[in-house]
């Protein structure tokens, strides 16, 4: 699905935001980008979809490389969620998840009926919520939104950027396990940026775990647990782990 091969960004030619790194995303897996602010997550991510631009290496989807599609075309055939959820203010639910669809000029009909499927797989009554404004509902309930409107451009890909990072813990955690069962019923491939260690345990296929613009480790959450290749993946697992042994204890 991607594949990305010494791919690396600096800012004004000073700041190594990503050093040269390779990767390798298979269709239908949840890769997580794990790592601290600055570790070159979100960098990664909008390289993907060529909001920004690599300074070298490749990076190919489905085995052409992004370099060579029109970016419009390109981001309207991923999709893309992220923390500020950007939902349009003066548009409806419904408009709000149609954004895509009719940016394509498909069919108007048979998207505003998909669009209020999309509604309720992401667990939001399509019939209550469709015609309200965006600032009449939560912050949970935007994000789901947010979703519906990824889901709806028909992407294989989905990218996400710490959607869930400004939520309360409770619908956090409902909507993590709303989405991992939309990736796993959908078999969609998604790429999702957090700096949260237990999201990332939650979710992951493989966790990318990323450090100073740098790969540091790849795995499952279990082979980073027991198995870190680096001392600093060795302390960015256990010592979170080791405060909840302590407080089973108690």
């Amino acid at each position: 699905m991607i594949t990305l091969e010494q791919v690396a960004k600096s800012y004004q030619h000073q700041y190594d935001a990503l050093a040269p790194l390779s990767l390798e995303i298979a269709a239908g897996e949840f890769v997580v980008l794990l790592g601290s602010s600055g570790s070159g997550k979100s960098t990664l991510l909008k390289l993907i979809n060529r909001l920004l631009e690599p300074d070298q290496g490749e990076i190919r989807l489905q085995g052409r490389p992004v370099r060579d599609y029109d970016p419009v075309s390109l981001r309207r055939n991923i999709g893309y969620v992220f923390q500020g959820i950007g939902l349009l203010p003066h548009w409806s639910v419904v408009d709000n998840v149609l954004t895509v669809p009719r940016l394509r000029g498909d069919d108007e009909d048979e998207s505003y009926q998909q669009a209020f499927d999309w509604l309720d797989r992401v667990q939001l009554d399509a019939k209550r919520y469709a015609q309200r404004m965006p600032d009449e509902l939560s912050g949970g309930q935007q994000q789901r939104v947010g979703v519906a409107r990824a889901l709806a451009s028909g992407a294989d890909l989905l990218l996400m950027d710490e959607p869930f990072g400004a939520l309360d813990a409770i619908t956090r955690d409902e909507l993590q396990g709303m989405l991992k069962a939309l990736q796993q019923s959908l078999n969609k491939t998604i790429v999702f940026v957090t700096h949260d260690l237990f999201e990332a345990i939650r979710l992951a296929d493989r966790i990318v775990v990323l450090h100073q613009g740098k790969i540091e480790q790849v795995g499952s959450a279990r082979e980073l647990i027991n198995e870190p290749a680096t001392p600093f993946v060795e302390n960015l697992f256990s010592k979170p782990l080791q405060a909840l042994d302590d407080l089973r204890l108690r």
